[in-house]
This record gives structure tokens, C-alpha cells and sequence, in this order.
């Protein structure tokens, strides 16, 4: 998986960059079917001017389609751990969808009416 990460100032870096390895490793769980080189995870960091919040918007492309999530948190670990659960949530249903799980669904067997 390629990781570009922007706008990250130097005293944000080094908790971002930890951050993003660490949920780099689940998403490679679940991504474990793409080639490595086709995986591109971008991460941009925004600062409000005017009020103390962060803006983190990760976007994940695919081979088979692009996902994007945000988070907007007063600090930008909380940003970040917010948009990248949001993403893997994406990612589960995303690979839920191309298996086609809505057409092998269980129907509920229906209750047998005595007479």
C-alpha cells in the first residue's frame, strides 16, 4: 500500500504518521486480496483558522473503486482515528457488495399457520 500524507506540520508528524501505520495494518487485513502496488492511501490534514479543530479526509483508491472519509475532531488524532474507522467501515461493505452477500441472504423461514 503507497501512503502520501499532506499538510502535516512538524509537530503533528510523527503522532500522525504513527497513527496512519497503525491502521494502515488493519486495513491490510482486509484488503489482503489487492496487489500492494494498486492500493493508494492518501491522507490530508487541514487546520481551521478561526476555530481549534482539525480536518482529517482520507481517500483510498482501489482497483476496484475509490472510497473517501472524513473526520473533524478538536485534535488531529481523534480526527484521524474518527475517518479511518469510517473508512473501514466503507471497505467492509464495499467488499460486501462486489461478493454480492445481498443475493445470498437468508430468507426467515415462515411460521406454519395450524388450521
Amino acid at each position: 500500500m503507497k501512503l502520501t500524507i499532506r499538510n502535516a506540520h512538524e509537530e503533528w508528524r510523527e503522532p500522525v504518521e504513527q497513527e496512519t501505520k497503525r491502521q494502515m495494518a488493519k486495513l491490510d487485513k482486509l484488503l489482503s486480496r489487492y496487489e500492494p502496488d494498486l492500493v493508494l492511501l492518501h491522507v490530508d490534514i487541514e487546520k481551521h483558522p478561526r476555530m481549534e479543530s482539525y480536518t482529517v479526509s482520507v481517500n483510498l483508491s482501489l482497483p476496484t473503486g475509490t472510497l473517501h472519509a472524513t473526520g473533524e475532531r478538536s485534535s488531529v488524532l481523534a480526527g484521524a482515528k474518527m475517518a479511518f474507522s469510517e473508512l473501514c467501515a466503507q471497505v467492509k461493505k464495499h467488499q460486501a457488495l462486489l461478493r454480492k452477500d445481498y443475493e445470498w441472504k437468508r430468507k426467515r423461514p415462515r411460521a406454519k399457520v395450524v388450521a
